[in-house]
């Protein structure tokens, strides 16, 4: 596995040579700090001044400022203030091994883009490493008899609905740090924030355990904390995976992201494998709330190396956050803007979906996907819940499943998925998700074309056979794709459309599925296994056709490498 990796960075590292140096702005002057000087930006003097504040000196000849603080050279010409040039990036030699900018690691010199790259891969690592044991720990308090919701068939699908106002909720704290103090800050306070949540959750549950049996007041109590937790853990694991994949796909190439985009979902595979097969020993060791305070503690630990990813790409002048930085002082330094108010969240994001089509189809894509992945969810859990009744046992069941779902992943995303990308095109890998899935939901709902009985429900082989494939496909090949979309497209569809498509797109799929089978409970009263297998056939049917539509929007490989060259020449 070593072997391998030190291999992946050498090879982004000798692509990456000539896609080197970002424009690198003021990323240290706080966005409020520019606010306060927005009137005196319209002359050279006070930029200048702004510079040396900044950048913690300069020189002024010539008409151009130069700042050479930390060996990067800041530039305005005085006849055009509103113009911010960057030219270089940190060349100091002292953290390489080579002079060259990159570092030997085991004799294999590997560039600053590739460390960073890495650095970022272990931190969303250690963030699904988090996820993968809350996860089955919140499901299996869900279920539970004595601190959550037991068998109640209902209680699943109403929960998920409160999925997509919760992310709502997250996505709003999202860019009101994003715009205000970066993407690093945004990642920084966004995974510290639901660690603290998960650990406090474990803690308040770990106090109530023992009273829920003498008091009726805490065990209600208990039991609607279950569910906000559960809701909770939902919500919030695609904000943060988005702003790992945002820095990703702000470092490689369309190329490289073809060929180690999988690689690097991969590792996130092997971390959630180990942690989903340790769930059931952690859990008889420290109970379900002791699992939580585990996974709030790797969360929160993740932080360092998003940290170090940062700091890499800062020091070697490709820092995504200096596009943020730069586009805040144009802002502030334009006549036009000077009396505008800032816009707001949604309406940057609708800017953005007017501008790249391609992102709203993903978006319909992602509403269909997810509205499968719930229906299927749903079916799996309750059925679970009917076959293994015991909390604990059931937990070590899903552990285990999800193990299996992380290594047929792992598989995928190291031993086919880099090669298959980079002989197919992404059009027809979209194209294939949904119609096995089609073929699996339908051999689900039809048992009869396999010979087998169309009477009664269906059994758990065959539930968890058709979950165990989508949610295989979802973490191998369709998030592969998904992260290729972005590559070639600039800061704000990275960093600002993809959160939105991913909080929103994701949660509100699941939340819609399971608004309508709760409608439908409502309506007709609760229905068995059977009917929901139906209802799958038809959700991958909508999947095959958004996924159609989104095909043939997105570029092939030569079309993405264009594009993204294009837009680094702009920049």
């Amino acid at each position: 596995m070593r072997t391998s990796l030190l291999t992946a960075l050498a090879a982004i590292s000798a692509d990456q040579e000539s896609h080197h140096q970002l424009l690198h702005p003021l990323r240290q002057l706080h966005p409020s700090t520019l606010h306060q000087q927005r009137s005196s930006l319209t002359n050279a003097a006070a930029l200048r001044h702004m510079a040396f504040i900044g950048r913690g000196g300069g020189s002024d000849a010539g008409g151009e400022v130069k700042v050479l603080a930390d060996k990067k050279i800041y530039s305005t010409s005085a006849n055009n203030p509103s113009s911010v040039i960057v030219r270089g990036g940190d060349e100091s030699t002292s953290n390489n091994d080579n002079g060259d900018g990159n570092t030997s690691i085991l004799g294999l010199s590997v560039t600053p883009q590739a460390l960073a790259t890495l650095s970022m891969a272990t931190c969303m690592s250690l963030h699904y490493l988090a996820y993968s044991l809350a996860r089955p720990a919140t499901m299996t308090l869900f279920t539970s008899s004595r601190l959550g919701f037991g068998n109640s068939k209902s209680a699943y699908p109403f929960a998920m609905t409160f999925i997509s106002p919760m992310s709502f909720l997250l996505l709003l704290f999202y860019g009101s740090v994003l715009n205000r103090q970066g993407p690093y800050l945004a990642l920084k306070s966004t995974t510290i924030g639901c660690a603290v949540i998960l650990g406090l959750c474990s803690a308040l549950l770990a106090k109530l355990d023992p009273l829920v049996e003498s008091n009726a007041n805490l065990a209600l109590l208990t039991k609607y904390i279950v569910g906000a937790l559960f809701v909770f853990r939902e919500s919030y694991v695609q904000l943060i995976t988005s702003q790992h994949w945002s820095f990703i796909s702000s470092v490689l190439t369309p190329n490289q992201s073809s060929t180690w985009f999988a690689p690097i979902s991969g590792l996130t595979s092997i971390t959630s494998a180990v942690s989903a097969m340790g769930v059931g020993k952690l859990s008889s060791l420290w109970g379900l709330q002791g699992v939580l305070g585990v996974a709030a503690v790797f969360l929160g630990g993740s932080v360092i190396f998003g940290e170090m990813a940062y700091s890499i790409a800062d020091k070697n002048g490709f820092n995504p956050a200096d596009e943020h930085f730069r586009k805040k002082l144009s802002k502030a330094n334009s006549s036009t803007n000077k009396n505008n108010k800032e816009e707001s969240l949604f309406t940057k994001a609708r800017d953005v979906f007017q501008r790249v089509p391609t992102l709203w189809a993903l978006f319909c894509e992602i509403l269909a996907c997810q509205g499968l992945s719930t229906l299927l969810n749903v079916l799996c859990v309750t059925k679970v819940s009917e076959v293994i009744p015991d909390d604990t046992e059931r937990a070590g069941w899903m552990g285990k499943f999800f193990a299996t779902i992380n290594i047929l992943s792992c598989i995928l995303q190291f031993g086919v998925l880099p090669i298959a990308s980079s002989k197919t095109e992404p059009s027809m890998l979209w194209k294939g998700m949904p119609i096995s899935m089609l073929v699996m939901t339908s051999l689900l709902a039809f048992p009869k074309l396999t010979g087998g009985d169309g009477n009664g429900d269906p059994s758990l082989n065959m539930v968890a056979s058709a979950f165990l494939v989508m949610k295989t496909l979802e973490f191998s090949v369709r998030r592969m794709l998904d992260e290729m979309v972005y590559v070639p497209l600039d800061y704000e569809s990275r960093f600002l459309g993809k959160e939105v498509i991913g909080v929103l797109g994701y949660r509100f799929g699941k939340s819609a599925a399971s608004l309508a089978l709760s409608a439908l409970t409502s309506s007709f009263g609760a229905m068995g296994l059977r009917e929901l297998s139906y209802f799958t056939t038809g959700a991958a049917g909508v999947w095959l056709g958004t996924a159609w539509r989104l095909s043939n929007l997105v570029p092939t490989r030569a079309q993405a490498e264009e594009a993204y060259e294009k837009m680094k020449k702009d920049s």
